[in-house]
């Protein structure tokens, strides 16, 4: 078949799929053929999955994090006989360098020296001053367009991709967070022809804002070179395919989308934690931590005690969550205190540089005017690392869970301080609502709060320390029965199953839908025989491992 008879068929099979009626008898089609194994076989033993994301890190309860993707991701490499590949944070001075294995549980971790050349301009410029502030609505953030930051984010992508090429044992390719956009279809270009899934971890903006992001187009196009795009939020997949439709004139049917680059399959996977493994952290860590907490407590003189758990970063909403204590403060006074850990982040960016300062004159103002000449401060501010074990048992401690970003994809600390608790005697967390998390965690558990509003926040921290103990224990409960539902565990099968189903391999004779998941008939397998499809089907032995041949 030519390359124009092909595009032909698949604007055909586009307009065929219009029709609601149609495009249920194209689900009901394509999951028929998954539930029966048809085409598909199991990934290859030698062959192992690969996540890439710009960071790794150590798989260690007793060392910091160094963020909700390292967090989310390090169990799955433990657990599993996967290699984890990203940025060593040593540049090279030519093209990309690949360090040497390192074990991690079950799985390894492989670093790359990335170009110096570009790095700058990859991760200050164009992924953490454009795309960061525009992903979570906050346009007002993001630097001034710059086609050399461009170029370099596009430039890394291709050093990354080259760096994938050259590991062995190569399997399916999971694709992590907003620095690698493009990073599939650099792939492609390299001719991978592995299964390549994409997931983002950020929330995903509204067409307007997204237009504001330089060579958004041309961004979206690179992203429909992966066989599955997931989401954190239904909220950031209808943004996803409203983009689409706005900026590149594509149209989704049932969160499928054909562009010339073949069939893109689009899905939420909202991504969870280990509760009972943070449980048992919390018991750990009051054993263990006894003392440093006890020490903590001293200096909360009596008072009822909030956490909050940030990067320093401007989309967390820190601020709005001081001056919201400010005003509980000065209705109540002595009546709260406030735990507030926030690490640095990015400081060699001007945007982020100048929010630590802000959050620095706050705690200060606060502390001033709520404060006692006995030494009391209302505010504990700690800028160090804290490792998941001594987060644990600071999260049991605390009375309420203050997490009030401005916008985020998901926000683990919200999940993680609801499995802390005292099952017992819990906290209450106080949740924006604009955070993923309060997809899951709704008003029947969280207290819900507009995060631009101090007024609203500082009216969610009174119910919360007033709270009857029944009605904290109905709430907790509740929202453990969404964690224990969908861990972090559940995430990852969840996503490499729907990415070993999000290409149907059969003769094209024998689909109605031409070019589904294929980009031409040439990279269509055929069975020859009935026989030869049903060895096929056999070598299917673990649902939860499964890619197309």
């Amino acid at each position: 078949m030519s390359q124009a008879a092909f595009e032909h068929h698949l604007s055909q099979a586009a307009q065929e799929r219009s029709s609601k009626a149609d495009a249920e008898l194209f689900r009901h089609t394509v999951f028929a053929q998954h539930e029966a194994g048809i085409g598909m076989v199991s990934q290859q033993p030698d062959e192992k999955l690969v996540f890439v994301s710009n960071r790794v890190s150590t798989i260690d309860p007793n060392k910091p994090k160094t963020g909700g993707l390292a967090a989310a991701l390090e169990p799955v490499v433990e657990r599993s006989n996967a290699v984890w590949i990203g940025s060593s944070g040593t540049l090279s001075e030519g093209s990309e360098q690949l360090n040497a294995p390192e074990p991690h549980g079950r799985g390894e971790v492989v670093k790359v020296d990335l170009p110096a050349a570009h790095y700058d301009g990859f991760y200050y410029g164009f992924a953490n001053s454009t795309l960061w502030p525009a992903f979570h609505s906050r346009t007002e953030r993001m630097s001034p367009a710059s086609e050399e930051h461009y170029k370099s984010y596009c430039e890394i992508n291709r050093a990354m991709a080259r760096a994938l090429s050259r590991l062995k044992n190569r399997g399916a390719i999971w694709v992590h967070d907003y620095h690698f956009l493009p990073l599939g279809n650099e792939l492609r270009e390299l001719s991978i022809q592995q299964p390549i899934g994409f997931f983002l971890h950020t929330p995903w903006p509204k067409p307007d804002v997204m237009e504001q992001v330089p060579h958004h187009r041309e961004l979206m196009e690179s992203m429909l070179a992966y066989d599955l795009v997931g989401f954190q939020t239904r909220w950031d997949l209808d943004n996803f395919l409203s983009c689409l439709r706005s900026h590149l004139g594509l149209e989704s049917n049932s969160d499928f989308v054909i562009s010339d680059r073949g069939l893109t399959r689009c899905q939420t996977f909202p991504i969870g934690i280990d509760p009972k493994q943070f449980e048992e952290y919390a018991v750990e860590s009051l054993a263990t931590h006894r003392q440093e907490i006890s020490s903590m407590q001293n200096k909360l003189d009596g008072t009822k005690l909030a956490i909050g758990v940030d990067r320093l970063d401007y989309t967390k909403g820190i601020d709005n969550r001081i001056k919201a204590l400010d005003q509980v403060l000065a209705d109540k006074p002595h009546s709260i205190s406030l735990l507030q850990i926030g690490t640095s982040s990015r400081a060699d960016i001007p945007a982020y540089s100048e929010y630590q300062r802000d959050i620095d004159s706050l705690v200060s103002g606060v502390n001033r005017r709520h404060g006692t000449v006995d030494g009391w401060k209302p505010i504990l501010y700690e800028k160090g690392h804290f490792s998941q074990m001594q987060l644990a048992g600071l999260y049991r401690t605390a009375d309420v869970g203050l997490v009030t970003p401005w916008r985020d994809g998901m926000n683990l600390v919200a999940k993680e301080y609801v499995a802390a608790q005292d099952s017992n005697d819990p906290g209450v967390l106080v949740l924006s609502k604009f955070a993923g998390a309060a997809e899951e965690l709704n008003e029947n558990g969280a207290l819900l709060v507009d995060p631009a509003s101090p007024d609203d926040i500082a009216t969610a921290i009174l119910t919360a320390t007033d709270m009857p103990q029944e009605e904290r224990i109905e709430r907790r409960q509740m929202m453990m029965n969404k964690l224990e539902a969908y861990t972090i565990h559940d995430w990852s099968k969840h996503f490499l199953r729907e990415l070993g189903h999000s290409r149907v391999a059969m003769p094209a004779d024998q689909f109605r839908y031409l070019g589904f998941g294929w980009i031409n008939e040439a990279q269509m397998p055929t069975y020859a025989t009935p026989e030869e499809l049903n060895v096929a089907v056999k070598h299917v032995q673990d649902p939860r491992w499964i890619f197309p041949s």
